[in-house]
């Protein structure tokens, strides 16, 4: 009973002490935003090698983490350590009360054998690599890598790689070229793993995301680097109190979906001192159709400061999905140095939402590509070998979803080196993008200063300077 005690008392003091630093950056909001708080984790510890784990690269370690797990379950939760290793793997669950945690020298590998994610309840999508359903105080910590061997899933374009990045994946891998050499996909590896699909496109749509929490509570994300995910990187959905806190997400700069830090449907989340450099968006936020029995609808209260994004599509993203409304979501302090676009709002038809209480102060940027500022309402998804050209058939239902760009208030941007400085565009008849002010900033631009469509967006600009490089 004593030793109980003692574990409670300094789990307690530990929670205390995490709070404390979680409330140092709640200070001088623009708006109220409600505070995250650290999951509570057991003291219980079990190392992956006490339950069969070998970290030798070629041994699966699916069951392993597996027993880990249940073990610590029926201790009710705690950590299971992944030492130094390169630990391969299938798909990983996490239950209540489970922390993952990952030293230093650690990769936590997923197998390129697709055929282990197959969830036999979907024709659509794979297990990911790393997820919980409806869970509450789950973690995942340490120092290590995970990596989710997305070459064995993704698609890639001809126009993207060189000649060598090109014969490699054909001479590694193996797979098929498709629309007159302009396309390559995973098939038929040379590895000898099976298919899990009829076609390499219908393959392609199964592609998983490499953590992925749905329905749950409590969560935090500290530390790791998670890498080369088939799809997005890190991905809680639908989920409430979320912290992610000095993590680093990387792939290659041409990753198909490769999108980094995706909040989907978060109430209460926090995202602070993490690194960035991906194949598509950066930080997002998007919010889907409405889940009557999830703990979250919608992105709100949502802190994001203190970050780094290097290659990304956009540096800070809102959407292209916003269906369930952003509110209250606070991004400062923040620099991106590389991606296509900086502060990038897209959404479109049969997607939208409305936005309310958005505040965005301190952000630096050098080398955007295309726009600085960017507010668009007609995005398309365009999957790996669509056309292009192709005009979307959206229901009546559908157009009525549109999207409400509104409530935002941008402050204190410095830019050096954008093609255009601001672009905004809505949707004629329907004022959806309107009460947007830009203030006190600097954008140094190479192409265009302004290209705003006053007849369907109302921006602000106070004390902006757009200066051509």
């Amino acid at each position: 009973m004593n030793k109980l005690l003692t574990t409670i008392a300094v789990s307690l003091l530990a929670l205390t002490a995490h709070a404390q630093d979680y409330a140092k950056y709640y200070q001088n909001l623009p708006t109220k935003v409600a505070q995250v708080s650290r999951p509570v984790i057991p003291a219980n510890e079990v190392s992956l090698t006490e339950v069969g784990g070998v970290g030798d690269g070629m041994t699966l370690n699916t069951e392993a983490f597996a027993k880990g797990i249940s073990k610590l379950g029926k201790l009710g939760g705690g950590r299971l350590t992944v030492p130094q290793g390169i630990w391969l793997t299938g798909p990983i669950q996490l239950k209540d009360n489970i922390e993952l945690h990952l030293d230093k020298n650690a990769i936590i590998l997923m197998s390129p054998d697709k055929s282990l994610f197959i969830n036999e309840k979907s024709t659509t999508k794979a297990f990911a690599g790393i997820r919980a359903s409806k869970r509450k105080n789950i973690a995942i910590t340490g120092q290590g890598i995970i990596d989710g061997n997305g070459d064995h899933w993704r698609p890639v374009k001809r126009q993207k790689v060189s000649d060598v990045e090109w014969n490699k994946y054909k001479n590694v891998i193996g797979g098929v070229e498709k629309d007159g050499g302009k396309l390559w996909y995973p098939w038929n590896d040379k590895g000898g793993y099976k298919n899990i699909a009829d076609t390499p496109e219908a393959q392609e749509k199964m592609r998983n995301d490499l953590v992925r929490f749905e329905s749950c509570e409590n969560v935090l994300i500290e530390g790791v680097t998670i890498q080369n995910a088939p799809k997005f990187h890190l991905h809680p959905c639908y989920s409430k109190n979320v912290i992610v806190d000095g993590v680093t997400v990387r792939c290659s700069w041409n990753a198909q979906n490769g999108d980094a830090i995706d909040f989907s449907d978060v109430n209460i989340g926090l995202i602070v001192n993490s690194t960035v450099d991906a194949g598509d968006d950066g930080l997002c936020m998007k919010s889907g159709k409405n889940k009557a029995d999830a703990p979250a609808n919608g992105c709100e209260d949502i802190l994001i400061q203190d970050n780094t994004v290097f290659h990304a599509h956009g540096g800070f993203v809102l959407g292209s999905e916003t269906m369930q409304g952003m509110r209250r979501i606070v991004v400062r302090n923040c620099r991106f140095s590389g991606t296509d676009t900086g502060l990038r709002f897209k959404s479109g038809l049969g997607r939208g939402g409305k936005t309310e209480q958005m505040f965005i102060d301190g952000i630096v940027m050098n080398d955007i590509k295309d726009e600085a500022i960017v507010f668009q309402c007609d995005y398309v998804d365009r999957p790996a070998g669509s056309d292009p050209n192709a005009i979307p058939t959206l229901t009546d239902e559908q157009k009525k979803v549109a999207p409400y760009f509104q409530d935002i208030h941008i402050n204190n941007v410095v830019c050096y080196g954008a093609g255009t400085a601001i672009k905004a565009s809505g949707i004629l008849g329907l004022d959806n993008v309107r009460d947007i002010d830009i203030r006190n900033s600097t954008i140094m631009y190479y192409t265009k200063d302004q290209q705003i469509d006053e007849k369907t967006a109302k921006l602000s600009l106070s004390n902006v300077k757009l200066v051509k490089q």
